[in-house]
C-alpha cells in the first residue's frame, strides 16, 4: 500500500513509482495530480513545428541589404 503523501497528491502509488524512476518531487507530483485520461493528451492548437516552418510565403523575406 502506497504511503500517504497528504492531500496535495491525488494518486499516492504514481508520485511514489515516479520518485522510485528519479523524476523530482515537483514533476512526480505534477503527473500524479492530473487524471489518467488526460494525462498522454497532446495540449494546444497550435499545428505541428514542421507545418509552421516548411511554409514560405512570398515577399515576407527580407534581403540582408534591406535590414541595414
Amino acid at each position: 500500500m502506497a504511503k500517504d503523501h497528504g492531500p496535495s497528491i491525488k494518486d499516492d502509488e504514481q508520485y511514489e513509482r515516479l520518485c522510485e524512476e528519479g523524476a523530482s518531487k515537483e514533476k512526480a507530483a505534477r503527473i500524479a495530480n492530473t487524471g489518467r485520461q488526460t494525462a498522454g493528451e497532446r495540449g494546444g492548437q497550435s499545428p505541428r513545428y514542421e507545418e509552421q516552418t516548411s511554409k514560405s510565403e512570398p515577399g515576407n523575406s527580407v534581403s540582408r541589404d534591406a535590414r541595414r
